[in-house]
């Protein structure tokens, strides 16, 4: 039997206001069930924020999607929360959240061991700092700590993908891209941006595999809906085992 490929989608979902203002966790669920993703990581996710009338999105995007979610809050205010979430209906392992060093608004991450077809891949999604010099410090850490590694001594295949707010030139990627492999470079695809939604200028997120999995292919899905769902754009990749 060949290797199972999953597709990863990567989606700042701006709690879920679009472009146009509108706050609709269904938008951001429809453009996730078009693209027919297997694992999504989501980042500025808003669980029971007042601002976003009280939902806990990261739940209802997931129940419209018959699947489960985990979510870890970057920051919490009371019962408000705002995070990184990891959706996916397949089964799920040993779950990991944490802060990461910030300078301005706290940053953190959260991964978690997703079974694909008998074998384990690790799934890393994080958001990191507007600063240069944090956005190494967080960086390094997310390489470095048992983050990307995992619990055991065997290396077990990895993606770490998110909002970075890096683009290629800067420390930051360059730094992820000395052990990793950028998704969008995979094959000989012309690497596209992801923010602003309606004219996108700068490659924000980003999906880095170890090397023991395959990219297939990647995309930044742009279409009428992703325009006005959210101020950045999807990105998916479709990955396998090597």
């Amino acid at each position: 039997m060949p290797d199972k490929s999953i597709k990863l989608l990567t989606y700042n979902v701006h709690s879920c206001i679009g472009t146009d203002r509108k706050l609709d966790p269904g938008r951001i669920a429809s453009v996730i069930a078009e693209a027919e993703a297997d694992i999504i990581a989501l980042q500025e996710v808003d669980v029971l924020r007042r601002r976003t009338g009280g939902v806990d999105q990261a739940h209802a995007i997931a129940s419209l999607l018959k699947m489960q979610a985990h979510f870890h809050p970057a920051l919490s205010i009371a019962e408000e929360q705002y995070g990184d979430a990891i959706i996916t209906a397949l089964p799920t392992g040993r779950v990991k959240a944490g802060p990461l060093p910030s300078i301005g608004e706290a940053r953190g991450a959260l991964s978690v061991e997703i079974l694909v077809g008998g074998r384990k891949l690790l799934v890393v999604n994080t958001h990191l700092g507007l600063r240069g010099r944090e956005r190494i410090r967080q960086m390094t850490t997310l390489l470095n700590s048992g983050w990307l590694h995992g619990s055991s001594d065997e290396p077990v295949p990895s993606i770490l993908c998110g909002d970075f707010n890096a683009i290629p030139s800067s420390a930051t990627y360059r730094l992820a891209t000395r052990s990793l492999t950028d998704a969008q470079l995979a094959g000989n695809a012309t690497p596209k941006a992801t923010f602003p939604s309606r004219y996108p200028l700068m490659r924000l997120d980003h999906i880095f595999v170890t090397d023991d999995l395959i990219v297939k292919r990647a995309a930044v899905l742009e279409t009428r809906l992703t325009r006005v769902a959210s101020d950045h754009l999807p990105l998916i990749a479709e990955i396998s085992f090597s």
